[in-house]
């Protein structure tokens, strides 16, 4: 049953375009906080936020709000949705990391 709906028409397209948007939004990210992401590692689906720094609390504060990541090596966020994910849900995902991200920024005086 898997393969029929992987092979269904339609379906690889879908998986394509969610993973632009995933894409985008990621590099969106990478774009409005240099001092924090790297790199953008991965493609298609299988992506992940190089950080500057350990990822570990920031994933801690996204699972908080409901998001479970992954960590790949010291510095390396993960994100590894399932086939199915839309792109709403993507763009709902990578709003909760711009907002975790925006409170780690240290403002001047702080």
């Amino acid at each position: 049953a898997v393969l029929d709906v992987m092979t269904g028409a339609g379906f690889l397209e879908q998986v394509r375009r969610v993973a632009g948007t995933m894409t985008q939004g990621l590099e969106s990210l990478k774009g409005r906080y240099p001092e924090l992401v790297l790199e953008i590692t991965g493609r298609g689906l299988l992506r992940g936020l190089r950080m500057k720094d350990d990822p570990m609390p920031l994933r801690a504060s996204l699972a908080d709000r409901g998001l479970q990541l992954g960590t790949a090596g010291n510095n390396v966020l993960r994100l590894a949705p399932p086939l199915i994910v839309t792109d709403g849900e993507v763009r709902q995902a990578i709003d909760i990391i711009d907002q975790q991200l925006a409170s780690m920024i240290t403002q001047p005086g702080d």
